[in-house]
């Protein structure tokens, strides 16, 4: 998908994976497509009722109306940032290759709440990952599993801010009437 907008006009992949241009839109089966006179249309009958109505027929397949009222609604993320507790961290995960919120604005986060002298604030960015943390282009949004380097780093980033330490945890392979001991509650005594 291209800015999650392809799937308005892809409708079939070929065995090697090229997609094809649903035939309303390719009358001459060309190659490629116009911007300005095939896509740009397509995309303006699209939008042009995505903020009218009050109900959403399936958020995750489709437009919803209320979805974008609310989306407009919001504060900037850079204007609110400022009230966050100083005793608040902040982690903030990027790809690098992220179509739908570009990795600018990570970065501006970042400086943001380097000038409010925020004390605990990370950014760790992923060189060709996209929007779900998946190996994505530039120009598209796949989803997949998460890789297990983007999952250690925010484990251990929850660990290090949690008060828990790995001492804490322990895993067992005991029996049944053991398993009760390994707990994370440390005020617990035994018989």
């Amino acid at each position: 998908m291209i800015g999650d907008n392809t799937s308005l006009i892809l409708t079939q992949s070929l065995p090697n994976g090229t997609e094809l241009l649903k035939a309303a839109h390719n009358p001459n089966n060309h190659r490629y497509i116009n911007i300005d006179t095939a896509l740009k249309p397509i995309l303006e009958r699209r939008f042009e009722n995505a903020f009218e109505g009050s109900k959403c027929k399936n958020p995750m397949t489709g437009l919803c109306p209320i979805y974008f009222k609310s989306i407009l609604g919001l504060n900037s993320t850079l204007s609110i940032i400022g009230n966050v507790p100083s005793t608040t961290g902040i982690l903030i995960l990027h790809g690098l290759n992220d179509s739908g919120s570009r990795v600018q604005q990570a970065f501006l986060l970042q400086q943001r709440l380097t000038e409010l002298n925020h004390p605990d604030h990370t950014l760790i960015t992923y060189p060709d990952l996209g929007h779900h943390f998946y190996p994505s282009s530039q120009w598209t949004t796949e989803s997949g599993p998460i890789p297990d380097y983007v999952l250690a780093d925010l484990y251990s980033w929850l660990e290090a801010h949690s008060g828990l330490s790995r001492s804490y945890v322990t895993t067992s392979t005991a029996s049944a009437t053991e398993a009760n001991t390994n707990s994370l509650n440390t005020n617990t005594t035994s018989p």
